[in-house]
């Protein structure tokens, strides 16, 4: 079965340590040896700059992930990037599809051109923060909790020209309905059910429906601590968050995005990529084939804006 992922952090990996090799590392979650073994179609590289990166060297930084993005993933014949349906639609057998976003908009400071110009590289999708706040919005554990500035409504409108998603994954809630406003392509590309599981990242049932009545998409994430509070965290924990979801009316709006190298900890058996087959495997004991191939690959793969 095909697997369309809508998050990791391998560029992050790369940048930190440019002796990692993304064809085969056990040091990686992500590899490209790991996607071939597990039926890959897509995979959405992330560029995050951490906050301990000076202020004024964040744009160098996303600058130098786009390089990596381009010289150590894409100049492997087997990945090819995509923006688009067309391009996945184009990819020829043994092709794995390589998507390029941005997780938070530090980066970027307050400048729309430094936006437009990653854009015009190949960011597909737009992470408006991660946790705390910069010049658009604050993020999920930002104490003041504010919405969308000027400037964040200004990178809304330049997404939604561009035809690319506004990810509001580390978004403060006020911040999340601001975006419901003002987005055309919403979504949640590593988040889970609040309800379930009550950590500030996960999203509460209001914001899921919202969602899904935007017709945006929502990835649940491999992150242990927003699936649970226990201490074993196991595939069935997963399941959990997927039938709630599909409960509140998101069988066509739920998708996975594991966030594989952005973690420490993972969930049992489901250690690095190739514990997608664990998770496919869980999936086909409780859904049809159909259901599952739309949870894999077809949802995320019908939400593209172009």
């Amino acid at each position: 079965m095909q697997v369309f992922d809508a998050h990791c952090d391998v560029l992050m990996k790369l940048w930190m340590n440019p002796n990692l090799c993304f064809k085969r590392d056990h040091r990686l979650h992500v590899t490209l040896e790991s996607l071939e073994k597990t039926h890959a179609k897509v995979q959405l590289f992330a560029i995050y700059v951490s906050e301990s990166v000076p202020y004024e060297q964040r744009f160098d930084a996303a600058l130098e992930m786009v390089q990596l993005f381009y010289t150590r993933i894409l100049s492997i014949p087997q990945m090819k990037l995509v923006c688009t349906k067309r391009d996945i639609d184009q990819l020829k057998e043994g092709e794995i599809g390589a998507m390029l976003t941005l997780e938070g908009c530090d980066a970027i400071g307050c400048n729309i051109a430094r936006l437009q110009a990653l854009l015009r590289l190949g960011v597909s999708s737009v992470g408006l923060t991660w946790n705390y706040s910069n010049a658009a919005a604050d993020g999920i554990l930002e104490e003041r909790g504010a919405g969308l500035s000027s400037f964040g409504k200004q990178v809304v409108q330049v997404n939604n020209e561009a035809k690319v998603w506004t990810d509001v994954s580390h978004l403060s809630v006020k911040g999340f309905w601001d975006v419901m406003e003002t987005a055309d392509y919403p979504i949640a590309s590593h988040s889970n059910v609040y309800s379930l599981c009550p950590h500030p990242r996960n999203l509460k049932d209001e914001q899921i429906k919202a969602l899904i009545d935007r017709n945006g998409i929502m990835g649940i994430t491999f992150v242990p601590a927003f699936l649970t509070e226990r201490h074993e965290v196991t595939v069935d924990d997963i399941l959990r968050h997927v039938e709630y979801v599909c409960e509140l009316g998101g069988q066509h709006h739920l998708g996975f995005g594991s966030d594989f190298d952005g973690i420490v900890d993972t969930v049992k058996g489901l250690h690095n990529y190739r514990g997608y087959d664990l998770l496919i495997n869980k999936l086909l004991k409780h859904y049809s084939t159909k259901q599952v191939n739309n949870l894999l690959f077809n949802n995320f793969y019908r939400k593209m804006p172009k």
